[in-house]
């Protein structure tokens, strides 16, 4: 009986090293998942920046990236030089600038210059709500028809680019 109960712990331990182990490597796909992805993007209530025009996701006409940033951001910092990359490609980013003001955000523009096709302003978050936003830098892809494609949390390097975003960026481009 004493070996029982001395073994009866660390078998229960095995048991659930086991179990977890199990798990971590057969995830299901739909866990996570973000659920936008697959679905048009939601009317987002955004403001057109003193002295310029909104722009209306809907008019849109091909594949384009989303950004919602900030100059307040530090990673919106860290990924710009990317944008700019992107968008010396041809690749058209709108953004959303995040609960920020339209005079530091236009210092920030005039500071790295500006990647953007066009900006919105979303100055108390309501976009942000209606897209899911846990923080500044996200970027989503859209396809010719409004459908999210993707979405990345974070700062977009190289890597994030070649791995997560361009893939199904260029499958819009197909049309696919």
């Amino acid at each position: 009986m004493s070996r029982v109960l001395l073994w009866a712990p660390i078998a229960s331990v095995l048991i659930l090293i086991v179990v977890f182990a199990l798990a971590l490597n057969n995830p299901r796909e739909d866990v996570g998942q973000d659920p936008l992805i697959g679905h048009p993007l939601p009317s987002l209530p955004l403001e057109a920046l003193p002295g310029g025009q909104i722009f209306d996701p809907a008019t849109i006409e091909g594949p384009y990236l989303l950004n919602i940033w900030a100059s307040w951001c530090a990673p919106c910092r860290i990924e710009h030089p990317m944008l700019s990359e992107l968008n010396d490609a041809g690749i058209p980013i709108y953004g959303i600038i995040y609960k920020d003001k339209p005079e530091t955000a236009g210092a920030f523009l005039t500071e790295l210059g500006n990647p953007f096709t066009a900006l919105a302003a979303d100055p108390e978050g309501r976009a942000a709500l209606e897209l899911g936003v846990t923080g500044a830098p996200e970027t989503w892809v859209i396809d010719q028809n409004g459908i999210v494609r993707a979405r990345w949390r974070g700062a977009i390097t190289r890597n994030v680019w070649n791995d997560f975003l361009a893939p199904p960026y260029r499958a819009a481009e197909r049309g696919e």
